[in-house]
């Protein structure tokens, strides 16, 4: 591959990447790195997910407008994700720092479920992420779109992407390495195996026999269709349901249902078998 990236480019990107550096193990690298990608493509809706087999996705950053947020956080989690071939190839052993969804969909990607359920209704026309391993085994996506208006990312400016990948993954891999965010959002040793009891006790203390079964579904990442198909009751009853668990556990989305689920992760043990959502709010 050949790429031509004029002194003025180069140098520009040195600079905001030299903010960026500075900011490493605070909370303004991503917004200085996403500022940093914008001074070479142009991108909307960008935003940092950190992906787990086991665990619900966990949106780390964003650049989106409100009026964009609930289709393109909200929906997302309410089941689409697990059909995201971002998130599979995430999931699946990933050979590269950077993906392309057109590529990953060998061309199909209107014909795929992910996009008739979800993706179409999003507003955007193409996406390319920078994917970073961590060493727990998760998976960070810093993502970027476009808008029809903007068309899809030209031939130029992924190959200069792509050039970009290996030391952004780089800069991920050091900023999430360092103590406060490996506190804060990874995996402690010894939590593994107790996964599943936190799926099945999560918030049991707060809701119905029924709405646990629910909300057991919404953490495991199924949606409304298949979490009515499993429990064998109709989608209207599961919107109810899902309505109810929201106001009981004191959340307005899903994504603040699984910002809990994960922050109550840490008291499984001294939960005993019981709910470590009622020990993490006492």
């Amino acid at each position: 591959m050949c790429l031509l990236v004029d002194l003025a480019t180069f140098n520009r990107w040195n600079v905001d990447l030299a903010r960026a550096i500075e900011q490493l193990g605070t909370e303004n690298f991503f917004p200085l790195l996403f500022a940093a990608l914008r001074e070479q493509v142009t991108l909307v809706y960008p935003q940092v997910w950190l992906y787990h087999r086991d665990l619900p996705p966990r949106i780390l950053q964003h650049d989106i407008p409100n009026d964009a947020r609930a289709m393109q956080i909200d929906r997302y989690l309410e089941g689409p994700y697990r059909e995201d071939p971002f998130y599979q190839v995430s999931m699946s052993s990933p050979r590269s720092h950077i993906y392309r969804l057109s590529r990953l969909a060998a061309g199909r990607l209107e014909e795929m479920d992910y996009f008739q359920n979800y993706y179409e209704e999003t507003g955007t026309v193409d996406e390319v992420i920078f994917l970073t391993r961590l060493a727990d085994g998760s998976v960070i996506n810093l993502c970027m779109m476009r808008l029809p208006s903007q068309g899809e990312f030209a031939s130029d400016e992924y190959d200069l992407l792509y050039a970009l990948a290996e030391p952004v993954a780089a800069l991920i891999q050091s900023h999430c390495h360092r103590d406060d965010f490996v506190v804060e959002n990874l995996l402690q040793p010894g939590l593994d195996h107790q996964i599943d009891t936190a799926f099945r006790t999560f918030g049991s203390d707060y809701v119905s026999d029924r709405e646990r079964e629910v909300l057991e579904l919404m953490l495991r990442g199924y949606g409304t269709d298949t979490s009515a198909e499993r429990l064998d009751i109709s989608l209207e009853t599961v919107r109810r349901h899902r309505k109810s668990i929201y106001k009981k556990l004191d959340v307005n989305s899903q994504a603040d249902l699984f910002a809990l689920f994960i922050n109550s992760m840490p008291y499984i043990g001294d939960a005993s078998g019981g709910d470590p959502l009622r020990v993490y709010m006492n």
